[in-house]
């Protein structure tokens, strides 16, 4: 007998291309805002400005030190404050439309439906992802993945961030799924890994960049199409 009967995956940088989707998204809007000509600097520098600004209030966000609409300003304004713009209206429209555009994007991580594909027959699939509801959701369906999963939990909608024992706890009773027949897959050591076992639930941690570490996971896989040799 199998001894998982429920998958939860994490969404972005597991499933969905996130780095890709936005480094598209965001020379959009590089481009609609003219950045080039009203800041005068270049797409790489203004990108990694908006990283630095985007993964510290990222920080600041799950840790409820901040609300979600600071965050999606400030990250923009912050990044327009270090080219010596203050223009909080430009800010305010270049976070909707961040928003907007996002999730419209389709580049998925390799292998992403073939292997779904292959787990959707024997196995109860589950999303638990931190974002805004509004933007996940949107990317679920307009890459093909929402017909896959039989649960989403959001972040916003659950009222905790992963790595919080909450949101695990919260997605199992949703997915009526017990912690000892249940496997957490993602890409993020702490969020998604060490958060999954502080509930019992085992772990695999899809270790992309191949970064090293001395924590104790169930499971570590470098490729999706590994998980066809664990659950088979």
């Amino acid at each position: 007998m199998r001894k998982y009967k429920h998958i939860f995956f994490d969404l972005d940088r597991t499933l969905w291309d996130f780095d890709s989707n936005s480094l598209e998204t965001f020379h959009d809007i590089y481009i609609i805002y003219n950045i080039a000509e009203k800041l005068n600097c270049d797409f790489n520098s203004f990108h990694h400005t908006y990283i630095k600004h985007n993964t510290q209030l990222w920080d600041a966000y799950r840790k409820t030190e901040i609300a979600k609409d600071y965050l999606s300003l400030h990250r923009f304004l912050f990044t327009l404050n270090d080219f010596g713009c203050n223009d909080i209206e430009m800010a305010a429209n270049m976070a909707k439309d961040y928003v907007r555009i996002s999730p419209q994007k389709k580049i998925l991580l390799p292998h992403a439906i073939e292997i779904l594909d292959f787990l959707k027959p024997n196995y109860q699939l589950h999303i638990i992802t931190n974002g805004f509801v509004e933007v996940q959701y949107t990317k679920l369906k307009n890459s093909g993945l929402e017909k896959y999963f039989t649960n989403t939990i959001i972040s916003e909608e659950a009222g905790y961030q992963k790595p919080d024992a909450a949101i695990f706890a919260y997605s199992l009773e949703k997915a009526s799924a017990k912690a000892e027949e249940s496997l957490m897959i993602g890409d993020d050591l702490k969020v998604d890994v060490i958060g999954a076992r502080q509930v019992g639930m085992d772990q695999i941690f899809y270790n992309t960049t191949g970064i090293s570490h001395d924590e104790n996971i169930t499971f570590e896989i470098r490729s999706l199409l590994e998980l066809k040799y664990i659950l088979n």
